[in-house]
């Protein structure tokens, strides 16, 4: 296409929409336009005051949030509640997606750290997807199962170098 004529049709403008945003979501990213409009008709956006829990854990999943601004903290309580931050997490992060696929509890829980706008994508939407619309559930599948095992193989990686660090660690303490 003509730079002139997609400037005017996909300008700066365009970079703010919910259909360019959610474009850049790894998960969504190689879904095409038509299934980009289907998504961007199903996903849901929820303001959020500053500390506000988005959910805890132990609750059962229903959903994955993306956040188009603010910030999120994803945190554990252990059973004395001593809270241990897991991640800080900004725009154009994701979390949660593992609920569209379990019916689990929530192994963390998520709290807004300044006004947040989060765009809720729900395994209730997605089951009605599956039943009316099978390619783009396919496809979306396709792009969650993606990013599910890229972060199952970067935990197995770190993993696999903290037991390489303990190895080493307890050989000199041994030699010590």
């Amino acid at each position: 296409m003509n730079p002139f004529w997609q400037n005017i049709f996909r300008g700066r403008g365009y970079q703010q929409t919910l259909h360019y945003f959610l474009s850049t979501v790894p998960a969504f990213s190689k879904l095409d336009k038509k299934d980009l409009a289907f998504l961007e008709n199903i996903v849901h956006s929820r303001n959020y005051q500053s500390g506000e829990i988005v959910f805890s854990q132990g609750d059962i999943g229903s959903g994955m949030y993306i956040i188009r601004t603010g910030q999120v903290q994803i945190f554990t309580q252990d059973d004395q509640d001593t809270t241990t931050e897991q991640a800080i997490l900004n725009e154009g992060d994701f979390f949660g997606e593992v609920a569209l696929t379990a019916s689990r509890p929530r192994c963390a829980s998520a709290r807004t750290t300044a006004p947040t706008v989060l765009i809720g994508l729900f395994r209730s939407d997605i089951e009605e997807a599956i039943r009316r619309h099978p390619a783009f559930s396919a496809n979306l599948m396709f792009g969650l199962n993606r990013v599910i095992s890229d972060r199952l193989l970067q935990c197995s990686l770190q993993l696999e170098e903290l037991k390489k660090k303990l190895i080493s660690d307890q050989k000199e303490a041994a030699d010590e």
